[in-house]
């Protein structure tokens, strides 16, 4: 991709208009010194002092970080969160990205907000390291009315929106945002507005999702196709079976390899695979999916073809994993910044069964 071409399609994001539909988290940070480090009168347990509180949007929420850090005009969070201090957080988290429209993001007094507590210890030069993490979750199936509400945002949103993704970050179906009736009326969008791209990504495997572009890792890659993570260490059998099962669903499969960066499969056939760029340092890996996401996605909406989408993604992925201790976005200028770093696309193609 040349430098010009990175700058045409960026400068159309302010333009778009972005669907994410599934589950915001509140990511809660706290910092602590361990300098400050006491132990408890009461219980003679240690005690870690917090010197600062950050609450950051997470899990469907890192994607909008990312939209919002390109500069995508207008970003409709579908979700919800609880009618509880983290819920009050999370939307004012959300509220202050530039470009978000919260209209469709529900409070309900029937659902706990999504949280994840990550206490860190900070050490003068040394990356932060996380303690055990103290998390808050819905463990009992979403209520139907609130199911429906959701879908009926989805489907409405989907009818004018550039492009929608749809993530699951719940480990127990049914838990969270996209259940049944949201998958439901995801494929009836992706039937009657088949050029929409529409990514979904889920924590617990696409097998019960609609045929859309699918966005997984390789375990669950394997997971959905009947095979051993350890058979698609190789990247061309990798490549072979993503492309299996874009003919299957005809449309798209983007594959996150780890170190071995990205791989895009077509459904007539055709892959691309895109090394991952040189580490520089420490790295943190957590947010570099979402990342991707978000990156293809708003590519892809802007009239990228796979490959330059797969691009953009892989040099989003290389700038957040270097931010350390918080999930990480990438701007245009960043992109822009890593490009002659990017490495050569291997491309080939799979014949049709």
């Amino acid at each position: 991709m040349s430098p010009e071409r990175l700058q045409e399609l960026t400068a159309r994001y302010r333009r778009l208009r972005l669907v994410v539909a599934g589950d915001f988290c509140l990511d809660r940070y706290w910092d602590i010194d361990p300098a400050l480090a006491e132990t408890s009168l009461e219980t003679g347990l240690p005690v870690h002092n917090v010197v600062r509180v950050r609450a950051e949007p997470g899990g469907a929420g890192t994607i909008l970080n990312n939209l919002a850090a390109l500069g995508v005009g207008a970003i409709h969070p579908v979700g919800f969160c609880g009618e509880d201090g983290e819920g009050w957080e999370l939307r004012r988290a959300l509220a202050a990205r530039p470009g978000v429209v919260l209209d469709d993001f529900l409070t309900t007094t029937e659902r706990h907000t999504f949280t994840y507590g990550k206490p860190l210890i900070h050490e003068p030069g040394r990356p932060p390291k996380e303690l055990n993490r103290l998390d808050i979750k819905n463990w009992t199936p979403t209520p139907p009315a609130l199911s429906a509400k959701l879908a009926d945002a989805v489907e409405r949103l989907g009818r004018t929106a550039d492009a929608l993704i749809v993530l699951e970050q719940v480990d127990r179906a049914e838990t969270g945002v996209v259940t049944a009736p949201v998958r439901e009326a995801v494929r009836r969008l992706a039937g009657t507005r088949p050029d929409l791209p529409i990514v979904a990504d889920s924590r617990r495997g696409l097998r019960d999702f609609p045929p859309v572009l699918f966005k997984m890792n390789r375990r669950e890659l394997a997971a959905l196709t009947g095979g051993a993570e350890s058979d698609l260490e190789a990247i061309e059998v990798c490549g072979r079976t993503a492309a299996a099962l874009a003919r299957r669903n005809s449309r798209p499969v983007v594959v996150t390899l780890a170190e071995a960066g990205l791989l895009a499969a077509e459904p007539d056939g055709r892959i691309v695979h895109l090394p991952a760029l040189p580490v520089r340092g420490e790295i943190d890996i957590v947010g570099a999916g979402d990342a991707v996401t978000a990156n293809l996605t708003a590519a892809l909406a802007a009239g990228a073809n796979l490959q330059e989408a797969l691009e953009l993604a892989t040099l989003a992925a290389s700038h957040v994993i270097h931010q350390l201790g918080v999930t990480g976005t990438a701007t245009p200028e960043d992109l822009l910044r890593l490009l002659p770093e990017l490495p050569a696309p291997r491309l080939w193609r799979t014949p049709s069964d």
